[in-house]
């Protein structure tokens, strides 16, 4: 129906647009002072550069037919995108290269959920060219930065470390580790459980996994106890660096920080650690963000197919719109203008146009200037000042000076 928007899509009104910029602006703020320089990438891209070599679903994929061979689609995320553009267009760049974004972008909602959310808006960084713990730190700490900003206050950080729990699914079968790995990452105990594992302790050894997650010392503990490999033996190493010696020190107060060694993204293009900002709000978990290391992907879009570090996060506008909705923060209201110039006579219409200019012009801050285009009665004009909050009139005749006049 044309009245409507399509199922899944939805119109943001100037309140919530107004809103929804405040929040994107204090992001920007602290990824700037952080040093990060915005990038816009291209809404459209070629699907192999969005499913980024599988590791992305391609059914989360809106695709597009514009009558060539290879398919079109809409960027269910931007890291793919932005990664392409780092080793192709910005090769010469100095590294490491720090950049930032705010964008929309697009997913098919899972099957059965017809009407579910296609667009959302997010603002993240790309830290890429650089590895190790300074750069897991740093991107930590700027998301920590970032939720002070905005002043939240209730969430936790939850923090996984994939190339550890894929050391753990070595222990199994390879044809049971994509289904034990899709049941870590949608939370399903039960399809978790119906594997029809070989053993008993198989089994066992899944649940633990599954359920590997708590104050960072007590898991990293637990750990310990698991047949590690060395790559296992080392993640573990670095995030005994990254929380104690780095983080620990850094940060002066304790963090709301909660290591869940189950914790895997949708997304398979991670390498090291993932994380998740979470906020609980009764029975309701909102994901405030996600992020994480990614040091194969992009060798995928490189020329020569050269190998380089990246880690990164995005942040979920729409969640934490409604997380701030609760606590006054945001804007209550759309800009008031600050000027209507009204044309007194048929004469002073030119006149009216070119005093508004010069109203808009005169200052290097933004001056919001109307002009009144319906011929009302003063004491409309004036009523209709008052709902809008316009603080001043200019009555332009045909000849002469502008009357100002402060609305009370």
């Amino acid at each position: 129906m044309i009245h409507q928007p399509p199922a899944g899509a939805r119109d943001l009104l100037p309140l919530e647009v107004a809103q929804k910029s405040w929040i994107n602006d204090q992001l920007q703020l602290v990824f700037q002072r952080w040093g990060y320089q915005r990038i816009v990438t291209s809404t459209l891209e070629w699907l192999d550069t969005l499913t980024a070599g599988g590791a992305i679903d391609p059914k989360t994929v809106i695709q597009l037919q514009n009558g060539i061979e290879r398919s079109l689609g809409l960027r269910p995320e931007l890291t793919a995108s932005i990664a392409r553009a780092a080793v192709t267009r910005m090769a010469g760049n100095t590294y490491p290269q720090r950049l930032c974004y705010r964008a929309n972008i697009f997913r098919h909602p899972p099957a059965g959920y017809y009407g579910k959310q296609l667009e959302f808006y997010q603002a993240g960084v790309e830290l890429l060219f650089v590895g190790g713990v300074l750069a897991d730190t740093e991107i930590l700490l700027l998301i920590i930065d970032s939720l002070e900003r905005l002043g939240l206050t209730g969430w936790n950080l939850v923090l996984g470390e994939v190339s550890l729990t894929r050391s753990l699914l070595n222990l199994f079968p390879p044809s049971l580790r994509k289904e034990i790995r899709n049941c870590i990452v949608y939370l399903d105990r039960l399809k978790l459980e119906n594997i029809p594992f070989a053993s008993g302790e198989l089994k066992q050894l899944a649940l633990e996994i599954f359920d590997l997650r708590g104050y960072p010392e007590q898991v990293l503990e637990r750990v310990a106890q698991l047949p590690l490999d060395v790559a296992g033996k080392e993640s573990v190493e670095h995030l005994k660096s990254l929380l104690n010696k780095h983080l620990g020190k850094i940060h002066p107060q304790e963090l709301p920080l909660i290591l869940d060694l189950s914790l895997l993204q949708p997304f398979d293009y991670y390498t090291g650690i993932v994380f998740q900002i979470v906020q609980a709000r009764g029975s309701q978990l909102r994901v405030l963000g996600q992020g994480g290391r990614y040091d194969q992907l992009l060798e995928l879009y490189h020329p020569q197919q050269k190998a380089a570090p990246g880690i990164g996060f995005s942040l979920n506008i729409e969640e934490l719109h409604l997380s701030l909705l609760e606590t006054g923060k945001l804007p209550q209201t759309t800009p008031p203008t600050d000027w209507l110039v009204i044309p007194q006579d048929d004469q002073a219409e030119a006149a009216a146009f070119i005093y508004a200019q010069t109203l808009r012009e005169e200052s290097e801050n933004l001056v919001r200037v109307e002009v009144d285009l319906t011929r009302r009665e003063e004491a409309k004009i004036r009523e209709y000042a008052r709902t809008c909050r316009i603080s001043r009139l200019a009555w332009v005749p045909g000849e002469g000076t502008p009357i100002i006049e402060m609305v009370s």
